[in-house]
């Protein structure tokens, strides 16, 4: 699976998932950049139901442009919508479960925090590891960060891909990827930009799957 996961992930919170112009934002977003991305449906305070009508209403977008929807936590939300896979972490089921409920064919990822926990979920069967927080971050102001030495140490202890996230601007995107994790994962970034699409854009330019 691992040669076709995107290096770029865009992650949601309730706050993204609440405003009322989200499904419009994703949805051009998944048909502006198909393949190259990743969108994490992240909504710890929203109900199943409310979820699952998001997920409903952008699997057909990622699906015809080529794009990866993932949810996160919810495995039963993910196989009702027909999403790609699951984004994992310490308060969701386990990744066996996961992969027993879900099958061989659906991307599990896992969000860890330190070098020795990506490394055993990658031997629970996790297909890749977000790993963080990895610079300071809105989202986590205060909190505790690896910097590039901490994402380094969870890349060589991984034996998968990592996908760093964290306070990740394009401008640290070379830093990044200098750690040899396999790409980013962006949440105000993207979703607190004037236009998504086009910082998106900006993204995948540092990335160098961009023009």
């Amino acid at each position: 699976m691992t040669p076709n996961l995107p290096r770029l992930h865009l992650v949601t919170d309730d706050g993204v998932l609440e405003a009322p112009d989200f499904v419009a934002w994703a949805g051009r977003i998944l048909a502006a950049h198909g393949p190259a991305i990743a969108l994490h449906l992240r909504g710890r305070g929203r109900p199943g139901g409310e979820l699952l009508r998001l997920a409903e209403a952008l699997a057909p977008v990622a699906q015809e442009s080529g794009a990866l929807l993932l949810v996160n936590d919810r495995v039963d939300v993910a196989l009702a919508a027909g999403a790609g896979g699951v984004q994992l972490g310490a308060r969701s089921i386990p990744v066996g479960a996961a992969r027993r409920l879900l099958g061989d064919g659906a991307w599990i990822g896992y969000s860890a925090h330190g070098a020795a926990e990506a490394a055993n979920v990658v031997a629970d069967g996790a297909d890749y590891v977000i790993f963080g927080t990895v610079f300071p971050s809105a989202s986590h102001p205060g909190g505790a960060t690896s910097g590039v030495e901490g994402l380094r140490d969870a890349v060589e202890a991984a034996g998968a891909p990592v996908v760093a996230i964290g306070g990740i601007t394009p401008e640290r995107v070379a830093a990044v990827r200098a750690t040899g994790a396999h790409g980013v994962a962006v949440l105000g970034g993207v979703w607190r930009a004037e236009c998504p699409v086009d910082a998106v854009a900006r993204y995948l330019v540092a990335i160098g799957e961009g023009s």
